[in-house]
């Protein structure tokens, strides 16, 4: 690489403190805009390293400063740190100790990894140049999310790249993998209110059925995709509860649908967004009911710097062979780290977390979620070796 410092041999010697840190985390998860102790207990560990610290960043996020010895690029690394509202289904000395919240989603890794980050270069500032702020992020399963947060709070201020990693079970261990250009979508959310006339099951014709409406609803939305969008974009609407009624003989007056909308460009997401009211207007209209659309929108898409793609392909091929390197499939999960790339150039790369012999193989939002502790490393190598490749270019 175009870089002097190797920090491979400090790495390995790190790991086991670095897969303690993360059980730790997974033994105590907690859940979206709530994350006071993980806040405090990251940022009293960034100060033993020596690290310049900033708590409060955008709710519960830490900011870590770190300058090297000589004047450059200041890079930034981001790990996020909340849990789900999911029950821990696994049996390990590790299993999360709260109810109903657990890391199933390999938070706890992303922070145990950007935490090791932080002690190398805080012990071999005279190994690099420039500043190294890492970004302790809250709040990244649950809208609105603390990306835009922190980023109004002045986190990328003065940031000249940002690089972000995500450990991904559906990737085998060994495998990194990103794309330049759109990578996660757009990930909307929305709730649909049938209001009909309930009444007697024997007698619907003094009815207006809540139940027949909604259905009619939820297969009508289902041609946007097949017929309303170019069959070139990737597209996603998909209707995951319906809730209506409470007995068999009688006709229920409200009916309530929600469910997701997932895109790539802004163009198809209006478009969608049109038809579903067009939709809505006139079913309602054919029914005799009223329906009331809330169109909650998620996080941009995911877009990576085209030049700093290019950058991962070098250097993940350094680190880790030709073998090791993939082009990622669109992924249809939406992610914050959006608004940090719509704010300043920079890449987020997938590290292949899974592995059937330690059980790794379940699904992210899984109760049985777990990871291979060694794709932590790797993860490392590749954060550093981004930031120190940017670094050696001015």
């Amino acid at each position: 690489m175009n870089h002097h410092w190797d920090p491979t041999d400090e790495l390995k010697s790190a790991y086991s403190e670095m897969v303690e840190w993360r059980r730790y985390l997974h033994r105590n998860p907690e859940l979206s805009f709530q994350e006071q102790r993980t806040s405090a207990w990251i940022a009293d560990k960034l100060r033993s390293f020596g690290c310049k610290v900033t708590e409060q960043v955008g709710g519960y996020g830490v900011v870590a400063d770190i300058e090297g010895a000589e004047s450059g690029p200041c890079i930034a690394l981001r790990a996020d740190i909340d849990a789900l509202p999911i029950q821990d289904a696994k049996t390990c000395e590790y299993s999360s100790t709260v109810p109903g919240v657990m890391h199933a989603c390999g938070h706890d890794g992303h922070t145990a990894t950007l935490l090791t980050i932080a002690r190398l270069y805080a012990s071999n500032r005279d190994q690099w140049k420039g500043t190294r702020r890492l970004l302790f992020q809250p709040a990244e399963e649950l809208c609105p999310g603390g990306a835009a947060a922190m980023i109004r709070d002045g986190a990328l201020d003065g940031v000249d790249a940002i690089y972000g990693v995500h450990l991904w079970t559906p990737i085998p261990y060994g495998v990194v993998a990103s794309r330049g250009g759109a990578l996660m979508a757009a990930p909307d959310e929305f709730t649909i209110t049938v209001t009909g006339r309930g009444g007697h099951g024997g007698m619907p014709h003094q009815t207006v059925d809540a139940v027949i409406t909604g259905a009619s609803l939820v297969g009508a939305l289902q041609t946007i995709v097949s017929r309303n969008v170019d069959p070139i974009d990737p597209a996603v609407v998909t209707v995951g509860s319906f809730q209506a009624g409470t007995t068999g003989n009688v006709i229920a007056e409200q009916a309530v649908l929600n469910g997701t909308v997932r895109t790539f460009n802004n163009e198809v997401r209006q478009n969608i967004r049109n038809r579903m009211e067009s939709i809505i207007t006139h079913t309602a209209a054919m029914f005799g009911a009223q329906i009331v659309l809330d169109y909650r929108e998620g996080y941009p898409t995911v877009v990576n710097d085209e030049g700093e793609a290019a950058r991962f392909d070098e250097v993940a091929q350094q680190l880790f062979g030709e073998d090791g390197v993939r082009r990622s499939d669109l992924i249809m999960a939406g992610e914050d780290f959006s608004y940090y790339l719509q704010q300043r150039k920079g890449c987020f790369m997938f590290v292949g977390a899974g592995n059937d012999e330690c059980g790794a193989s379940y699904a992210h939002h899984h109760p049985k979620f777990d990871i291979d502790e060694r794709s932590m490393l790797m993860s490392a190598r590749l954060l550093i070796g981004m930031a120190e490749h940017r670094a050696a270019e001015q």
